[in-house]
């Protein structure tokens, strides 16, 4: 099962390993703000996401505000990653608390 991750718990996991960042937002969301090195994750391009990521790197799934995020985390949890988390609070709530590591596409 996927886990919850804090702001504070998932800046800490980025600085010990790679973490995977998938972003359910729409794209426009996605494109005007979103953390950075985060793929945008949908219907679309989730089956390319689960092919290109190793299985045993952690992923973070974010959303708006943590809502609809645990959906996508449990759909990966699924497939075979063994470490995914939901990220407490969402997109929204780390552009608050870590304006500096936002990117624009």
């Amino acid at each position: 099962m996927f886990k919850h991750i804090s702001i504070e718990q998932f800046t800490q996991l980025q600085k010990e390993k790679h973490v995977n960042i998938a972003d359910t937002r729409d794209v426009q969301s996605f494109t005007s703000g979103h953390i950075s090195g985060a793929k945008h994750l949908d219907n679309n391009s989730v089956t390319q996401f689960v092919t290109d990521t190793d299985f045993k790197e952690a992923v973070v799934v974010c959303c708006y505000h943590g809502n609809s995020s645990q959906g996508a985390a449990q759909y990966l949890f699924e497939q075979g990653f063994i470490e995914v988390y939901s990220l407490d609070g969402g997109f929204e709530l780390f552009k608050v608390s870590q304006p500096d590591d936002i990117s624009h596409s």
